[in-house]
């Protein structure tokens, strides 16, 4: 899978992305994103002329979607700075272990460096040992805490 290609989504794959997104949140035992995901993510993508969502895909080269990454510029308050939050990193069960999360990886650092941005954050669940490995490889730092969510209603 070394000639797969890393790029930014294209409108014509937010049907695909919300379906590897729903492989995601079932395979991190959330629940599942909204029916109405592909729309929503286009809004943020597409119909704004500074969108905050970057969204980048892995693609096979017979053009099947076999992951994606997203991420946000964010603020740290302690360090006073910007930094990239990467939201999500997910590959299908196949294409794990083939070399197409250092290539996503490589184009999210592509991505805060365009942006100016110095680091890189994200979180992972604890027990998922296999991208805890993987981002150890990386030369990534754990920094543990525990994600809060508290609905505005």
């Amino acid at each position: 899978m070394t000639d797969a290609l890393v790029r930014h989504a294209r409108p014509e794959d937010l049907d695909r992305v919300a379906a590897l997104a729903a492989e995601h949140a079932a395979y991190e035992k959330a629940a599942p994103p909204p029916p109405d995901l592909a729309a929503r993510l286009h809004r943020l993508l597409f119909e704004t002329t500074a969108p905050r969502l970057r969204c980048l895909v892995a693609e096979l080269p017979d053009t099947t979607l076999a992951g994606y990454a997203t991420c946000a510029p964010e603020l740290s308050t302690w360090s006073a700075t910007e930094y990239l939050h990467m939201d999500c990193l997910y590959l299908t069960e196949h294409s794990r272990g083939h070399g197409l999360g250092p290539l996503l990886v490589t184009a999210i650092r592509t991505e805060a460096r365009a942006l100016g941005l110095t680091e890189i954050q994200w979180q992972t669940p604890t027990w998922n040992e296999g991208a805890i490995r993987f981002y150890d490889r990386l030369g990534a730092t754990p920094k543990p805490k525990l994600r809060y969510s508290l609905p505005t209603d």
